[in-house]
């Protein structure tokens, strides 16, 4: 997955963009054992949407397992070695080939139900750059009013700071005390954690990390749930509009190495283009709020 998508089939953009203009778009149906997840692609991320509705039409993802499952945080699949996986085969690898662009949109956020695109970490892809088909979906958590400050929070500045922290050798026991609450499985715990040294990073490091956080994304994080700390990191380029609770139901199976579950839990995906006021209708949708 090193080489980078720089470009997309002509005919795929105009037929996204001739979508848009005669009031019709596509809506994903994503199958599982657990039930389906029906969802839209944001035009404002027109590389991923392109991209993500060639594999579905190919029938790329059809038997492929949602193969890393984390409750509290989300679910993730796309992986074409997981078709064919051994029980308790090392999955999160495969792809396409090829990875796209990176196309953040501050208008997006992690909130539950978001579909983002899964991809290397910065050390190995500072361009952040998304797998070409492993994506995830957010199941994350509902925010108590009295964690509402840990919102405001700017991941990358608390990133960058956090590095520069851990290249400090005075903080090594905080380093393991961290490396041992990750390794509990407790993400909430871990995350915790880490936003309880923000005032701390900031003086030791000089760098600002609260921001402001629009309404929106406080009101949605604070009532639907999410995973905050993923914004501004991940491309996300679409939404689950039905089904979130089948999510739930994923993410609480029994699972094995590598976050894997112990029942397989196969996809099949498709795309069909309908009117936008048609989607409204059956699904509540509205496409101007987004």
């Amino acid at each position: 997955m090193k080489r980078i998508l720089s470009f997309l089939a002509l005919g795929a953009l105009i037929l996204l963009s001739q979508c848009s203009q005669d009031g019709s778009d596509y809506v994903v149906t994503i199958k599982t054992n657990q039930g389906d997840m029906i969802a839209i692609l944001y035009d404002e991320t027109p590389k991923h949407k392109a991209n993500f509705i060639k594999l579905a039409k190919e029938h790329y993802f059809d038997s492929l397992l949602f193969h890393r499952v984390i409750e509290g945080f989300m679910i993730q699949g796309g992986d074409p070695d997981s078709k064919n996986a051994q029980p308790g085969q090392p999955l999160g690898m495969g792809g396409p080939g090829y990875t796209v662009e990176a196309e953040f949109n501050p208008k997006f956020f992690h909130e539950k139900g978001a579909l983002s695109a899964a991809r290397l970490p910065d050390q190995a892809n500072p361009e952040k750059a998304s797998s070409g088909s492993q994506f995830y979906i957010v199941q994350g958590r509902v925010t108590p009013p009295a964690e509402a400050d840990a919102l405001k929070i700017d991941q990358a500045k608390l990133n960058t700071a956090f590095q520069q922290m851990m290249q400090n050798p005075a903080s090594q026991p905080l380093i393991d005390t961290l490396n041992q609450i990750y390794m509990t499985g407790d993400m909430q715990g871990y995350q915790n954690k880490i936003y309880s040294l923000v005032p701390r990073l900031e003086k030791q490091t000089g760098i600002k990390i609260y921001k402001e956080v629009s309404k929106e994304k406080l009101k949605a994080y604070t009532t639907i749930g999410g995973y905050p700390p993923l914004d501004d990191e991940y491309t996300i380029f679409g939404k689950v509009i039905s089904g979130l609770d089948v999510i739930d139901k994923i993410a609480a199976l029994p699972k094995g190495a590598g976050d894997r579950p112990m029942e397989d839990v196969r996809m099949t995906v498709t795309v069909e283009e309908m009117p936008r006021k048609k989607i409204t209708e059956l699904y509540g949708y509205n496409f101007l709020a987004k």
